[in-house]
């Protein structure tokens, strides 16, 4: 996937420098071409760190960190209050509490569960009031995220061709 990103931008970077033929239009496309190679896997990056770490975790076989594992996905799943309200209650204290690997987990949930732009921004308004400004670059991050989120599911959305 990186190859093939890196090569549909160095073809973009080709196009805008001979469009416009002028240094401003290079730098903006050699700008653009490291910006998204550096973020368009971050959320891949993300998960693949967070099982393999996982995994490492859980191999060592300790009975109290299983259990502390166990009660955290347990304390997730539906009951008296919904999954959606859950992962947004999980993404608001990680917020205050400034976790970033927990913030861009629960973002992740909140995503899965469809949360639409107006609500995790309410989530964020949440956190920003209850934690105060110091909260505020994990908020700037929180956004990033989120929109890595959005990009990425649009692009991994499967092409609808028509027949004619």
């Amino acid at each position: 996937m990186k190859r093939l990103l890196r090569v549909t931008l160095r073809w973009h970077e080709y196009f805008l420098a001979s469009s416009f033929g002028h240094t401003q239009s290079k730098s903006f496309a050699l700008h653009l071409t490291h910006y998204l190679i550096t973020h368009m896997s971050q959320v891949t990056e993300f998960n693949e760190y967070r099982q393999r770490m996982n995994e490492k975790i859980m191999a060592a076989d300790n009975k109290v960190i299983k259990r502390f594992f166990n009660l955290d996905t347990n304390t997730y799943q539906a009951g008296a209050v919904d999954v959606k309200t859950k992962e947004m209650l999980g993404l608001a204290c990680s917020m205050v509490l400034r976790c970033d690997d927990c913030i861009k987990y629960h973002l992740g949930k909140c995503f899965e569960e469809k949360l639409t732009d107006e609500e995790i921004y309410e989530v964020f308004a949440i956190a920003n009031l209850i934690g105060g400004s110091i909260v505020i670059p994990h908020f700037r991050r929180a956004v990033e995220y989120w929109e890595i989120l959005k990009t990425e599911a649009v692009e991994a959305a499967p092409e609808h061709h028509h027949e004619a």
